[in-house]
């Protein structure tokens, strides 16, 4: 699929959030992930930002790629909320949402009005998303992270090796806290669909992350063993592991049945393995994991990585290159799905400079969900948004020589 037909499919893909009104007082990955989420299925998300503009349009590092990510097919719109004209410009702009999302501390924007108390006072049809670190509860006014819920909610416990607690590779729950907060808000338009009246909706970091170690909390519960951290853990299966091969590179393999494992075997020219009676169900195998493991490495430390993943791919079975995120840009399956799209970075030395993003990773109507609005240039629909709550251009003349708008 060339470029111009990728665009075709993106443009043509259904907006069922279309008409909606969203306005998020939000920052950083929690907050703008639920914007997003509800942008790409046509809402029209404004952002209301900082007079000096949200902090991770000027981020390095890992934080470098936060804003261009999280903050596509937006709106922005740049208000001092602590100057009183400010604080009623973001809430006349409030009221005219369907949906506020926002992810401040606890109490953060009651004292501009900006509470969902005070909003839904004025307009009960509203929905209001707040993303926090912890729900209401001990823990609500603790300043939560990713890595804060991480260590204390199990997930870095389970992901480094034992005695050496690690955070995730990515910004799991930030991600996840968002999304929560976009299913939410789904549900409440529902309701409201219903009864005519909006609600509140919380998603939390914290709980997320509980969610998440469910399945560990009942595999405690089921079995009374302490669940091991991923790298230590009692595997369930016995071919099921990352092996160094040829040249030192990678490549995780997989037999997840005794009908994989004669295939794997079939495949890769393991006849006395196949044939072993003491290897012929899983749980045998899995009781012999330490010297079937030791024997495959062996095996296999000669031959490509490419080699394995033809193998494998050509049998059916389940195989995985190790991969660094850059890789990803030249993914085959990425690149013929459209599941990259063009957007222009918005800051800094390469703004304007087109660069690949992700797409949000559903279809809808055999659609992927596109770019319809660029990632906003620093308050660049301010005067637009403006005109649209009813402010003359004097009005707005006299706001922004205040610093109240930008």
């Amino acid at each position: 699929m060339n470029a111009p037909e990728k665009m075709s499919v993106q443009a043509a893909a259904p907006q069922p959030l279309a008409g909606l009104r969203v306005v998020e007082f939000t920052h950083m990955v929690m907050g703008p992930t639920c914007g997003m989420v509800l942008a790409d299925m046509g809402a029209e998300v404004i952002k209301v930002e900082p007079i000096d503009g949200e902090g991770t349009r000027r981020l390095l590092g890992a934080g470098a790629g936060f804003f261009p990510m999280f903050n596509r097919n937006k709106k922005s719109i740049a208000v001092d909320l602590k100057q009183a004209d400010g604080a009623e410009v973001a809430r006349r702009l409030a009221l005219s949402a369907d949906v506020v999302a926002e992810n401040f501390k606890p109490g953060a924007l009651t004292k501009y009005r900006l509470d969902y108390a005070s909003l839904s006072a004025r307009n009960d049809r509203l929905i209001y998303v707040s993303h926090k670190g912890f729900l209401p509860g001990p823990y609500e006014h603790r300043t939560a992270l990713d890595e804060v819920v991480q260590m204390m909610g199990g997930l870095a416990y389970m992901t480094g090796r034992p005695g050496d607690p690690l955070r995730a590779g990515t910004s799991v729950n930030d991600i996840m806290g968002g999304l929560f907060g976009a299913i939410g808000a789904l549900g409440a338009l529902i309701q409201r669909g219903i009864t005519g009246r909006g609600m509140e909706v919380q998603s939390a970091l914290y709980e997320n992350n509980v969610f998440l170690m469910g399945q560990h909390m009942l595999q405690y519960a089921m079995t009374g063993r302490h669940p091991q951290p991923m790298p230590a853990r009692d595997n369930p299966w016995a071919v099921y592991d990352v092996f160094t091969v040829k040249d030192g590179e990678q490549i995780f393999l997989a037999a997840v049945s005794d009908a994989q494992f004669a295939t794997f075997c079939d495949a890769l020219d393991l006849p006395d393995l196949k044939a072993d009676p003491q290897l012929a169900t899983n749980n045998q195998r899995v009781q012999r994991r330490p010297q079937l493991l030791a024997t495959l490495r062996e095996r296999l430390a000669h031959r490509p990585a490419a080699e394995l993943a033809d193998i494998m791919e050509r049998a059916g079975l389940p195989f995985a290159p190790i991969r660094r995120p850059e890789d990803l840009f030249d993914d085959p399956h990425l690149n013929a799905t459209g599941g990259l799209a063009d957007v222009e970075l918005p800051d800094g030395a390469d703004a304007g400079r087109t660069v690949k993003t992700t797409l949000f990773p559903i279809t809808m109507d055999g659609q992927r969900l596109g770019v319809r609005l660029q990632p906003p240039r620093f308050a660049a629909h301010t005067t637009e948004l403006l005109a649209g709550l009813g402010y003359a251009a004097d009005e707005m003349a006299d706001l922004r020589q205040r610093s109240v708008v930008a």
